[in-house]
C-alpha cells in the first residue's frame, strides 16, 4: 500500500509560517491515523489551523517496487 498526502500551500505565507502550518498538519494527521484501518480506499480531507480544507490523504494500492 502507499500513503499519499497532498496539501496546497498558500503562496502568500512566509516560509516560516508555511513550515509551521505543515508541521501542525503532519502532527495532527499523524496522530489521527490510528482511527483508520489503513486499507486502500481509506482517506480524509486535510484542514489547516483555520479549518479550511487544504488537501487530502489517502491509502492506495502500491504499484510495485
Amino acid at each position: 500500500m502507499k500513503f499519499v498526502l497532498e496539501v496546497d500551500v498558500d503562496a502568500d505565507r512566509s516560509a516560516e509560517d508555511t513550515a509551521g502550518e505543515l508541521g501542525r498538519i503532519l502532527r495532527y494527521w499523524g496522530g489521527n491515523l490510528k482511527h483508520y484501518a489503513l486499507k486502500p480506499g481509506d482517506g480524509s480531507a486535510v484542514y489547516d489551523s483555520q479549518y479550511q480544507e487544504v488537501g487530502r490523504w489517502s491509502i492506495v494500492e502500491s504499484g510495485g517496487s
